[in-house]
């Protein structure tokens, strides 16, 4: 934790002493934008696939044979005319990791996102907004731990759509270029669904499996959202993605804000090589009273589309 923090911090003050270049580049992109629209829409996407092999003989300060493997999925389909605009976003990744002695294989990421949000023209750089959220996973989750006889174990404890969030709402939008952007939605619907089979055994408490009651399959919430969206470059060959949403349920405990961060950085290596890093944080006392933080890092073949 203690090398993340140093990393972030040398990227911010590499950020700070840029600014200047950065401004230049962000001119040349929205240029480039302008061009490149076809009847409003613009769509741009990618996919990539991250790995990492480690392989041992004789080694004799140990190790253990292993390898992980990532694919991902990043696609922009935008569209914007004088009155309107309309983002959306896929976000898809999945990824295992299997060494020579383990019992199973485990998941390094599991993830499905997608987001649309729509505006209207309202006044200088403000429209009025709706957006929808929806995010889940692809497969099983599983729990781990070892038998009496030291033998690995696993117990299943999510699945797709378990939990699914469906979160939608009117707002307002404030959007200078579409890597530039942040929406207020102070009327926010959250749903959360999950398997009953979950909530429904024995001696279950209300509330423990994603903040959903003893033998239901779904959990409803009304509050306030915000998100933002920021992307540009430190240098000519590295990006910096920022994603920011937080959400306040007025009907239960609006002081436990719910936070979603994500950062990806790329630095483009040619055309089919990039160096990926990607940091994400959530905090939902429904789901985890704490932090979770997932991190990927490594050498990525990417295929732009």
């Amino acid at each position: 934790m203690k090398n993340i923090i140093l990393g972030f911090a040398f990227l911010s003050v590499l950020s700070i002493n840029a600014q200047e270049v950065v401004k230049e580049i962000e001119k040349v992109t929205q240029a480039i934008e302008d061009t490149t629209r076809v009847n409003g829409w613009t769509k741009k996407g990618e996919i990539i696939f991250l790995f990492n092999q480690s392989s041992f003989s004789n080694w004799l300060a140990g190790g253990e044979n292993n390898f992980s493997g990532n694919l991902g999925l990043n696609y922009d389909f935008n569209y914007k005319s004088e009155d309107w605009s309309w983002d959306n976003k896929i976000i898809a990744s999945y990824g295992l990791l299997q060494t020579q002695n383990a019992e199973f294989e485990k998941k390094t990421d599991d993830r499905l996102e997608l987001n649309s949000l729509a505006g209207k023209k309202a006044w200088g750089l403000w429209y009025y907004s709706f957006f929808v959220n929806f995010r889940t996973q692809f497969t099983q989750g599983y729990n781990y731990s070892n038998d009496i006889n030291g033998k690995e174990i696993r117990e299943e404890f999510t699945n797709f759509m378990s939990p699914g969030y469906l979160t939608f709402g009117p707002g307002l939008l404030w959007k200078k270029r579409d890597d530039f952007k942040f929406n207020l939605a102070p009327l926010t619907s959250k749903m959360t669904f999950v398997d009953d089979s979950y909530t429904s055994v024995p001696g279950y408490v209300d509330g423990t499996y994603f903040g959903v009651d003893a033998n239901k399959n779904f959990r409803y919430e009304l509050g306030f959202y915000a998100s933002g969206y920021y992307k540009f470059n430190l240098f000519e060959n590295v990006s910096a993605e920022n994603i920011l949403s937080l959400y306040s349920n007025y009907l239960e405990d609006p002081q436990n804000v719910d936070l979603d961060y994500q950062l990806n950085i790329v630095m483009t290596i040619n055309k089919w090589l990039t160096t990926n890093f990607s940091f994400q944080t959530i905090y939902d006392d429904n789901a985890f009273r704490g932090f979770q933080v997932r991190q990927v890092f490594g050498l990525a073949v990417k295929y732009g589309f």
